[in-house]
């Protein structure tokens, strides 16, 4: 029998502003600490040196993740032209140079390259696993990683300033799985001057913006109070954009076993990822089909009163 987790039975979102210099990881074991929760996780592992939106889901909430990290995102970046690091960032050493600095119109129609469904190469360090070992422990060890290219859909890559000559401002949105620092590294070989990001920051997350975000100050300042309970977002904030639909209170019980059962829908099509609920409160995500939901994840939260 499993040891039992200690801490409060809370489920919800918590939007941070991530700070740099410190890691996801480290931000999800903050806000547990914080609510005294017993479980916690986040939506999309930012790097230590970046910053913005990080949701952190507590308790029941932790279930809706996958839709979040399915979810588009949103990035802006600088990228620092004219050198190459074996990180891609500027926390790794410069390996190769240039003196060739692009001009803002090669820039621009460099872009489009890295537009749609591309095949990205993920970085040397980066926590992609090579057979069972992660890749930046193996760069790390001074072994030559080859990681395969895997496919990225990019929405869109705009160029919105150059600060300097050696700097570009630039904005992606993009799907699940992407690396921005490789979207600075191939750009740079693709203007064949070289380019590592110096400077990253998350905008929005599916449903979730950085402007909204708590900082870790206010964290600390308002733990384990009342206070810091009404920044908390419903679980439901992770269900944006997924039609929601109903049920009786006899549906309510076959689905939270894990059984198919009859939903209240309309206008939803065969296959369709639906959430439903009881009372006002969420009950399970699954798909729907012939007019039942069939659950792949259910919640345990109390019922309305």
């Amino acid at each position: 029998m499993g040891r039992k987790r200690k801490g409060r039975d809370i489920s919800g979102w918590l939007i941070i502003d991530k700070p740099a210099g410190i890691t996801s990881t480290s931000v999800v074991n903050k806000v547990r600490w914080a609510f005294g929760a017993k479980k916690a996780g986040h939506a999309g592992t930012l790097d230590p040196e970046a910053t913005g939106v990080l949701a952190v889901a507590l308790g029941e909430a932790t279930k809706t993740v996958p839709y979040i990290t399915d979810a588009l995102k949103s990035y802006e970046f600088t990228v620092r032209l004219g050198q190459a690091t074996n990180t891609d960032d500027a926390e790794g050493e410069v390996i190769s140079s240039s003196d060739l600095r692009p001009s803002d119109d090669d820039i621009k129609a460099a872009l489009g390259q890295f537009v749609g469904e591309v095949q990205q190469v993920p970085p040397k360090f980066s926590a992609v696993k090579i057979d069972g070992q992660r890749a930046y422990k193996l760069a790390r060890d001074g072994e030559d990683v080859e990681i395969a290219a895997r496919p990225l859909w990019v929405e869109s890559l705009i160029m919105l300033d150059r600060e300097d000559t050696d700097h570009v401002l630039l904005e992606l949105t993009c799907g699940k799985g992407g690396y921005v620092r490789s979207i600075a590294r191939d750009l740079g070989e693709a203007l064949d001057c070289f380019g590592h990001v110096r400077e990253l920051r998350r905008v929005w997350s599916g449903p979730f913006e950085a402007e909204n975000g708590l900082s870790l100050e206010t964290i600390d300042a308002l733990a384990k109070t009342p206070e810091l309970d009404q920044h908390l977002l419903p679980l439901t904030a992770g269900l944006e954009g997924i039609p929601e639909t109903t049920c009786a209170a006899e549906a309510a019980v076959r689905l939270r076993n894990g059984n198919p059962a009859m939903v209240i829908a309309d206008g939803l099509e065969y296959g369709e990822t639906c959430w439903v609920s009881h009372q006002g409160v969420p009950v399970a995500i699954g798909e729907f089909k012939s007019g039942e939901l069939h659950p792949n994840r259910v919640f345990v939260l109390p019922e309305a009163t």
